[in-house]
């Protein structure tokens, strides 16, 4: 008896915290769990034991009780009730009902009017009537038993197939459509149409999409559909092919289920131009659906936002974005006039301003005279002032900030646009480099390069993996974990031997490993003498022999590297101008030293990042006041998050041998050592908790 009511007791308090959670479409097992103060181990077995049920049934089968009460006593449609209860798809919700009640819930209502019809005859044609033979009742109750059982064992594995798939990823590649229109000039059009309907399922948190670049490569390739999943890591492949004839828009699409290499679900759609966005929202819908994404209700009003109502505004837009992808100069002026001829047609469409924005901002990038950055704000401000609900937008402005210099101000425009797209592996990816570059924070960006990764790595084509594994080593061996970034650069190489980062990387990784300074100045040279034009190994290679007192070395390349940023008018790396002032003086030209002494001066003065302390440490050095700098030094070891870069090559700069006998310079450096070291174990037990590494 006690058993009993223990168990009652158990099984009304987890009723309870389930319904007042009930509208949380992310309320399950942990969360019960915790609510219930129990391990999650001991509610399932609690659950089990008492229900027969799993802990998720046991909720579901709450949720759907809640469900049915509601569509008796509200006049809610089904579709508004299924996110009352916590289903954020009401196809799965439909589902879920029909299963459990043997009828979808737009029959509630007249299957209880029904039922109590049933029930009311019933009791006039048995009133007064005494039912005697008990064990009629047990032999009825024991052969439904049996039956029970029996059906749960003849539909043992149909469930555990269910299960397995509401476990299985749901990731998802559009493979290219094929442009079966006369005019092949209509590939554009067709393109479109998959991009529009691939960038509606990206708004799906609860799904992977693969991006339009992984997968171009198969559109004449003769790979299996079982092959090209494979190298994707997708459980879901998406084939169309369509043709756009008059005013008219023919597609015909299938959902492929790639383990089993059988279709889902095939449609064929025959829809007028001007309704082309209504096809993009229903594929994408569909596709969701289909494979049981969970989709908010925030996410279904995205999905179904039309960025115009001018289908001729769209045309341009479209060809504008296939300029826009050939990736040269040409091709951005190309596509800044298609995208202006959409705004012409519509003066509100603020995916097309955006997307001149961007197209002046790669015209810009890494530029000394920006001559786009007015339009570029211009173009930015306008997307945002008919539409700050979407991506494109957002990161419009952010890159306007970046080619500002304003770096710390894009960081919330990007951090805006994941909210509304958060496949937008092309955000993470700029948000790595910020906290690696000019918003330095280690912690940030090795853990935007391993969310990247997860992204990205497995649906991008071999160069596109090289990169993204070459971007985690370097975020990895940043905060410390060198023997990890070994690894990774090394994968990076593997993919793609002719990246050109890599064995720049790999030389700095080994060092980190090493420490063999001589060994790192002879491959970095080898490297240099591959492409004699590199800024970034050039003033590398000048900085090792700077390192190690070589100023006739030093100056040889520090040169070159001056005259490849005056040639390319480009302004990279600031701080390097303190070691070539050095460098001239110790070469014996003092004008020159007083020149580049200048510049660094005036990069400290616009410098607002937690290394100014070091970098001021190094002025005050360069002009013997070791005091100074042990004090600026002092401050610096306050900081958080820097690179272990500055770990590794503190020691080595000629300049601190000005400091060397000061009472208080080991102390010093080995307060900002230590600091680095206790933020990298700080990190690692958080990045191991997450199970990141």
């Amino acid at each position: 008896m006690t058993t009993n009511n223990t168990s009652n007791s158990f099984l009304s308090q987890a009723k309870s915290v389930v319904l007042e959670n009930i509208s949380n479409e992310q309320f399950g097992v942990s969360e019960l769990a915790d609510l219930m103060n129990m391990s999650r181990s001991s509610l399932l077995r609690k659950i089990k034991k008492q229900t027969s049920l799993s802990a998720s049934q046991f909720i579901r089968e709450i949720r759907l009780q809640k469900a049915a009460e509601l569509l008796l006593e509200t006049e809610l449609t089904a579709s508004e009730i299924s996110f009352e209860v916590g289903f954020s798809n009401p196809s799965y919700f439909t589902k879920c009902y029909r299963e459990y009640y043997g009828y979808p819930p737009g029959e509630t209502k007249t299957r209880k009017e029904e039922d109590r019809t049933i029930e009311e005859k019933d009791e006039e044609e048995t009133k007064g009537t005494i039912i005697k033979n008990k064990n009629l009742n047990r032999y009825i109750i024991a052969i439904t038993t049996l039956s029970i059982l029996a059906i749960i064992y003849i539909f043992k594995d149909k469930f555990t197939a269910s299960d397995i798939k509401e476990n299985k990823e749901k990731s998802v590649a559009f493979l290219p459509f094929e442009n079966l229109s006369e005019d092949n000039s209509n590939l554009y059009f067709i393109n479109g149409v998959m991009e529009s309907s691939r960038n509606n399922l990206q708004k799906i948190k609860d799904l992977r999409v693969i991006s339009r670049t992984s997968t171009e490569k198969y559109r004449n390739n003769p790979k299996t559909v079982s092959e090209i999943a494979e190298e994707l890591q997708v459980n879901y492949l998406i084939e169309g092919s369509g043709q756009k004839i008059g005013n008219e828009v023919l597609l015909s699409i299938q959902l492929i289920d790639a383990n089993a290499d059988s279709p889902i679900w095939a449609e064929q759609y025959r829809y007028k131009l001007e309704n082309v966005f209504e096809l993009q929202n229903t594929i994408a819908k569909k596709i969701a659906f289909a494979i049981e994404a969970n989709v908010t209700p925030k996410e279904l009003e995205l999905i179904n936002i039309k960025p115009t109502e001018n289908i001729v505004a769209y045309d341009f837009y479209l060809k504008g974005l296939e300029n826009q992808n050939e990736q040269s100069e040409a091709g951005l002026y190309k596509a800044i006039s298609n995208f202006e001829k959409a705004i012409e047609e519509d003066p509100k469409y603020a995916n097309a301003y955006a997307q001149i924005a961007i197209c002046y901002f790669y015209l810009d990038v890494n530029k000394i005279e920006k001559k786009y950055l007015d339009k570029l704000n211009e173009y930015a401000d306008n997307a945002l002032l008919h539409d700050s609900t979407s991506e494109l937008p957002l990161i419009a402005k952010a890159l306007y900030y970046i080619n500002a210099n304003d770096y710390k101000l894009a960081i919330p425009y990007l951090d805006k646009a994941l909210e509304y797209n958060p496949n937008a592996s092309s955000v993470v990816l700029i948000l790595s480099d910020l906290y690696a570059r000019v918003v330095p924070d280690t912690n940030k960006y090795l853990t935007y390069a391993l969310k990247g990764m997860k992204l990205n790595i497995e649906s991008n084509d071999s160069v596109s993996k090289s990169y993204i594994y070459l971007n985690l080593s370097n975020a990895l061996v940043q905060n410390g974990f060198a023997k990890k970034a070994s690894e990774y650069i090394e994968e990076s190489l593997k993919y793609n031997p002719g990246n050109p980062y890599a064995p720049y990387l790999k030389n700095f990784i080994d060092y980190a490993n090493n420490k063999d300074l001589k060994t790192l100045t002879n491959k970095m040279l080898i490297e240099w003498k591959k492409d004699t034009t590199r800024t970034d190994i050039t003033q590398e290679l000048a900085k090792m022999y700077y390192f190690q007192e070589d100023y006739s070395n030093a100056l040889r390349y520090y040169e070159k590297y001056i005259n490849i940023l005056n040639t390319n008018k480009i302004d990279l790396y600031p701080a390097e101008n303190i070691k070539i002032a050095h460098t001239y003086n110790e070469m014996g030209f003092p004008s020159k030293a007083e020149q580049y002494l200048n510049k660094y001066k005036d990069y400290l003065e616009k410098d607002e990042s937690i290394y100014k302390g070091a970098a001021l440490a190094v002025l005050y050095l360069y002009e013997n006041m070791p005091d100074k700098a042990i004090e600026a030094y002092d401050k610096f070891s306050q900081e958080d998050d820097f690179q272990y870069w500055v770990i590794l090559f503190i020691r080595e700069d000629p300049l601190l041998k000005r400091m060397q006998n000061h009472p208080k310079y080991e102390e010093v450096i080995g307060k900002i050592e230590m600091k680095f070291w206790k933020q990298h174990q700080k990190l690692k037990e958080a990045l191991e908790k997450e199970k990141l590494i």
